[in-house]
């Protein structure tokens, strides 16, 4: 399987040229995002065709959940399009598709140089019913304390 390690700002990811969606890529992001027995990466990103954009992204995180977007994985995507050739050298505004919607991105250029990546990610969501979160509050709080712990000298 062909790949490329990407990064931005710190966040890493392991990106896949794909012509369709595989349900089995929840697993494969878990393999091969383990730091210690994988390639290790904070994601996966599959590029892939798009019908209504330059491109479309499927994000997913290191735990194999599926991510709506990913601002610095986006940045990361539309670098790896741009220099691979699978979007014309010399645009500067791109539609990029995700989960979330289409986000635009514009390109920023020192002479042919790609120097910034500016991706709009969309309005935030605070409500918290619009953020999905799944805690077992029971065993949140079942922290044991230990007392009268010496440490070894």
């Amino acid at each position: 399987m062909k790949f490329t390690k990407v990064q931005s700002v710190g966040n890493d990811f392991v990106l896949i040229e794909a012509n369709s969606f595989n349900k089995n890529c929840a697993e494969l992001a878990r393999a091969m995002c383990q730091h210690h027995f994988g390639v290790g990466a904070d994601g996966l990103l599959l590029l892939m065709p798009s019908k209504s954009a330059d491109v479309k992204m499927v994000v997913f995180n290191s735990d194999g959940s599926e991510a709506e977007a990913c601002g610095n994985g986006l940045r990361c995507l539309v670098y790896y399009a741009v220099r691979r050739g699978l979007i014309a050298q010399n645009r500067d505004n791109l539609k990029v598709e995700t989960t979330a919607g289409i986000r635009s991105v514009k390109l920023e250029r020192h002479g042919r140089d790609i120097s910034k990546i500016t991706c709009s990610m969309g309005k935030p969501a605070f409500a918290a019913s619009d953020i999905p979160v799944d805690i077992n509050l029971e065993n949140i709080f079942d922290i044991k304390m230990i007392t009268n712990y010496k440490m070894p000298v």
